[in-house]
């Protein structure tokens, strides 16, 4: 099991580290009923971030079980998706660049 945070490239680093961050317990919080939290928790609970341009984080709001983060010091601007945890991806994610 594995929670996918993405980043968008644009966001300073400073805003990107608290984002990712904010995304991981919003997503927990929005899903922490669901079976695949549970699962997840039961360990390992492996987190993968992803710095991500804007095409992509516009498409990756389309898939199910994501909640989105915006930044009130960013103007409300949208910086970072979470998605419920699960097994299998949709074949992008494969190719999102790992947040270095």
């Amino acid at each position: 099991m594995k929670m996918y945070i993405l980043i968008r490239e644009s966001v300073p680093t400073g805003f990107a580290l608290v984002s990712a961050s904010h995304a991981s317990l919003a997503a927990y919080l929005k899903f922490k009923d669901a079976p695949e939290i549970e699962q997840w928790l039961s360990g390992p609970f492996h987190k993968t971030i992803c710095k991500v341009n804007d095409t992509e984080f516009e498409t990756a709001k389309s898939y199910d079980d994501c909640v989105v983060i915006t930044e009130s010091a960013l103007d409300g601007q949208e910086v970072a998706i979470a998605f419920k945890p699960r097994e299998e991806w949709p074949k992008p994610f494969r190719f999102y660049s790992l947040y270095r």
